[in-house]
């Protein structure tokens, strides 16, 4: 059984801050299977978004873990913006989480897959 939307980036941003981090809810979405979009700031003002993977990116043998697979690279405020609006009108209970990491430490926490 997959873990409540609401719990999964509560548990996220505790690791988050516990690495040194920054991490915020910028959007709350669905308290029980809203889809979850991470936007991870780099210290020259790029911006990257994840969002979740297809499902053709989860294992059978573990269904329930959460994937994720970017969006926009290196981008600016503006095209994360214009994707997340995107992302909005096709479905409201979606939640944007903002986070202050760095690459390295965002990859041990999250699992990212290609398309």
């Amino acid at each position: 059984m997959r873990v409540t939307s609401d719990l999964w980036v509560s548990a996220l941003l505790r690791r988050v801050q516990s690495e040194g981090g920054f991490g915020a809810v910028v959007r709350r979405g669905a308290t029980e299977a809203g889809a979850i979009f991470l936007t991870l700031r780099s210290r020259t003002g790029d911006i990257d978004l994840y969002g979740p993977a297809p499902q053709t990116g989860y294992d059978d043998a573990r269904p329930t873990e959460r994937h994720f697979t970017p969006l926009v690279n290196a981008g600016a405020q503006e095209d994360v913006d214009a994707k997340l609006e995107r992302e909005l009108r096709f479905d409201p209970d979606i939640w944007i989480v903002e986070l202050e990491i760095g690459e390295e430490r965002f990859a041990e926490l999250i699992e990212i897959r290609t398309p």
